[in-house]
C-alpha cells in the first residue's frame, strides 16, 4: 500500500499564520547541518521565532571540514539580518557516536537506512537540548536539500517531539524555491559551499562519481 505523502510546507504556513495571528515570537531549536542550508530557514523563520542555531553533526569528516562548518556558521549569524535575535549553540564532536550508529552500514546507499539513522541521531540530540532548555519547538535544517528525505525527517522529528514533551516544527524548507534561495544567499554572504553531505561515506561516494 502507498503512503500519501504530506504537504509540510503546507502544515507550516497554518502554523505560522497562527503565531502572527496571536503576536507570539516562540523560542525555536534549529538544528543545523551547515552555514548554506541554515541561510534562507534563518532568513524565513527569523520573523516568527527567537532562533537558536543547535550545531551538532558528528558525522562530518574530517575533521577540519567540521571546524570549517562551525566557523561558516557563525559566520553567518553574524552578517545575516533578522528580525529577531539569533543564537548560536554548538554541540559536542562526538565522532564515535556516529560512528556506533553506522556500523554495519558502511555500504548502504546514500539517503538510506544509514542517512536515517543519522537524522535520528541528530535530531534526538536537538530535542534533547530543545527540553533541557525550555524551547517551544526544535527543528531542523536538513528538509531544504533535495537529496534529504522530507517526509522521513518530518516523521523522526515529530516522534521524537511526542516522545520528549517538544513540539517537531514540520517543514519542507526546499519548497518556495527554498534551495534556490539558500544558494542565492551563499553567494550573497560568500559562504563556503561543500559538494558532499558530510560524513566520510558520502565523501567517497562522491568521489566515485568522479
Amino acid at each position: 500500500m502507498q503512503v500519501q505523502k504530506i504537504n509540510y510546507q503546507k502544515k507550516l504556513d497554518q502554523i505560522l499564520d497562527a503565531l502572527r495571528e496571536e503576536g507570539r515570537v516562540p523560542r525555536l531549536l534549529l538544528h543545523s547541518c551547515c552555514a548554506p542550508c541554515s541561510s534562507y530557514v534563518l532568513e524565513y523563520l527569523s520573523e516568527y521565532f527567537e532562533i537558536t542555531v543547535f550545531y551538532y553533526n558528528p558525522n562530518i569528516y574530517p575533521e577540519e571540514e567540521y571546524y570549517k562548518r562551525v566557523e561558516e556558521q557563525q559566520m553567518l549569524i553574524g552578517k545575516l539580518t533578522a528580525v529577531h535575535p539569533i543564537s548560536f549553540l554548538e554541540g559536542i564532536y562526538d565522532k564515535e557516536r556516529f560512528y556506533h550508529m553506522a556500523s554495519g552500514l558502511e555500504r548502504a546507499k546514500e539517503g538510506g537506512e544509514r542517512c536515517f539513522g543519522c537524522y535520528t541521531l541528530r535530531l534526538k540530540e536537538a530535542a534533547e537540548k530543545a527540553k533541557e532548555g525550555g524551547f517551544d519547538y526544535f527543528t531542523t535544517t536538513l528538509s531544504i536539500s533535495p537529496l534529504k528525505n522530507a517526509q522521513k525527517l518530518n516523521e523522526i522529528g515529530i516522534a521524537l517531539g511526542k516522545e520528549l514533551g517538544v513540539p517537531y516544527l514540520v517543514s519542507d524548507f526546499k519548497k518556495k524555491n527554498g534551495y534556490k534561495r539558500s544558494v542565492e544567499l551563499s553567494q550573497e554572504y560568500g559562504l563556503y559551499r561543500q559538494d558532499y553531505c558530510g560524513c566520510q561515506f558520502s565523501l567517497e561516494n562522491r568521489r566515485m562519481q568522479g
